[in-house]
């Protein structure tokens, strides 16, 4: 049996600098706290908290630390949580992605210019949560088609559309296009992240031409979920696993390709591990 594992497969650039920081972080002994998981994989998060990295879920649980590093996930944050790190005192690290922190920058300026800011992207996710947080004005988050297609606002009024960073590309420029048809006065920024793109084209077409494939990645990441739904377009034998003890094949001996990928949030040893078992087992 044929393997064929993505070359875009695993850690981001923007993850794994992240991650390299909480680590370095952990290594000076004093008190280290994430603002929630540094990463969408559990994995990672449990190796951490055995180093004594701690990981505060909400702003309640940050108004109870008086001592420490707080690290900001990969993901971004809200612009008060910053403010209000920085008002008690705490050491910041700020491992923002930069593809992130650019669509800070953009929804700040444009929202102070009197732009409706339009987020493409997963409701309640912590990225979009983050970016909505640095909007001065009113802000939508849209997911689907539908509800793009039911967004109203006055002809006179200004948008700007931006996404989240691995917003599926094509569905996003689906959204765009049904907003320009309204006749909207849209300025749109395309704030996916090109390795998001990258990862997300070379998935689609190995899930085309393989006989299984196998996507890697954390429960709550929401870019390998969208790799799981392209690769299910593509090829119905398609499993989704976060380690290799998720790895449950029953495999026919009429199989003979098999594709793996992974997403931005999974580390290189799982990959290798799920590849080597697929290989030598199969």
């Amino acid at each position: 049996m044929e393997v064929i594992l993505a070359e875009h497969a695993g850690f981001c650039f923007g993850v794994k600098r992240a991650v390299e920081q909480v680590y370095e972080q952990a290594d000076t002994g004093k008190p280290i706290y994430t603002y929630g998981p540094i990463i969408h994989n559990e994995e990672v998060v449990k190796d951490l908290e055995q180093k004594g990295v701690k990981v505060i879920e909400n702003e309640d649980q940050l108004g109870m630390i008086t001592e420490g590093t707080v690290v900001i996930r990969s993901h971004g944050v809200p612009k008060r949580v910053c403010e209000m790190i920085e008002k008690q005192g705490l050491e910041c690290v700020d491992a923002t992605c930069p593809f992130v922190k650019r669509i800070h920058n953009i929804v700040e300026t444009e929202s102070r210019a009197g732009k409706k800011i339009v987020i493409i992207g997963n409701a309640g996710h912590p990225e979009v949560e983050g970016i909505m947080g640095w909007s001065t004005e009113p802000t939508t988050v849209i997911e689907s088609l539908e509800e793009a297609r039911n967004y109203t606002c006055g002809q006179d009024e200004e948008i700007c559309i931006v996404s989240q960073t691995t917003f599926n590309y094509n569905k996003f420029q689906d959204m765009v296009e049904i907003f320009m048809k309204k006749g909207y006065n849209v300025y749109v920024v395309n704030t996916i992240c090109n390795a998001t793109e990258v990862r997300q084209a070379e998935a689609r077409k190995i899930a085309a031409k393989v006989d299984v494939m196998i996507v890697i990645g954390g429960n709550h990441s929401s870019n390998t979920r969208k790799l799981y739904e392209i690769c299910m377009q593509e090829c119905a034998n398609t499993y989704f696993i976060q380690t290799l003890n998720d790895l449950h094949l029953d495999v026919p001996k009429s199989v003979r390709l098999v594709g793996i990928t992974a997403g931005a949030s999974t580390p290189n040893n799982i990959i290798e591990e799920v590849q080597n078992y697929v290989r030598i087992n199969f």
